[in-house]
């Protein structure tokens, strides 16, 4: 019997929460709703999602708090749901780590499609699977990047990032010096699924760099008024 991916729903309006769910439940999902921030930290312990559709505005606790705590402890997937269309929005909820970002009123099919590509991203470590030839990786000094597994190990330790920050890291690093622009990266690593705008991938570089110092003998370069590169000395 094959389980069922569990999606948590956020949402203060019961009826949106439920139409979520009903077409999340045709899709095979199993769903859970909750209607306020506190009620969502709550259920992410209880019910251990595999993704989480959150919106942002809720009473008491705020869906962007809710994100930075649960970002805090897990890599769990966070999709944001909002009215709220500006940029400045969007860069916020992605800077606090959510792995995509739903504009209200979407479509459903777009919802879904969405929610499947994030989950297809990630893809935990399989204890079982062994390494092979064709395990997609790249290794400079001090730095192994795994797609296969969606790992990163940086120095002998394992450094935890959202599966979108790790595509992106590898796929620069695999066109060592290759200058990408931010249209070629958003159309790499988002593709036609997200509908976004060049700061998306300003601001996944900045946390990359939270996260992974320059090397001695490598370093994730801006060349400016172009994009990045992965530059190798």
């Amino acid at each position: 019997m094959v389980t069922k991916q569990k999606i948590l729903i956020v949402d203060d309006d019961e009826n949106i929460a439920e139409l979520i769910s009903l077409y999340l439940t045709k899709e095979c999902f199993d769903t859970m709703m909750v209607h306020d921030g506190e009620e969502a930290l709550s259920a992410f312990e209880a019910y251990a999602p595999n993704l989480i559709l959150l919106d942002l505005m809720l009473p008491g606790i705020d869906g962007y708090q809710v994100c930075r705590e649960i970002r805090a402890k897990s890599n769990t997937p966070i999709i944001m749901l909002s009215a709220k269309g500006e940029v400045f929005d969007k860069v916020l909820g992605l800077e606090l780590g959510a792995d995509d970002y739903i504009i209200k009123p979407f479509d459903p099919k777009e919802m879904i499609a969405r929610v499947k590509a994030v989950l297809r991203r990630y893809q935990p470590v399989k204890a079982e699977t062994p390494v092979t030839d064709k395990t997609k990786r790249v290794t400079y000094p001090g730095i192994e990047i795994n797609l296969t597994n969606y790992s990163v190990v940086v120095d002998g330790a394992t450094v935890d990032m959202p599966p979108k920050e790790l595509e992106l890291l590898y796929f620069l690093a695999s066109s060592p010096n290759q200058v990408f622009t931010r249209e070629q990266l958003l159309d790499q690593i988002w593709g036609y699924e997200y509908i976004g705008d060049t700061r998306t991938v300003d601001v996944h570089i900045k946390r990359l760099r939270e996260k992974i110092k320059d090397h001695e003998t490598w370093s994730i370069g801006t060349v400016w008024g172009i994009g990045y590169k992965f530059e190798v000395k």
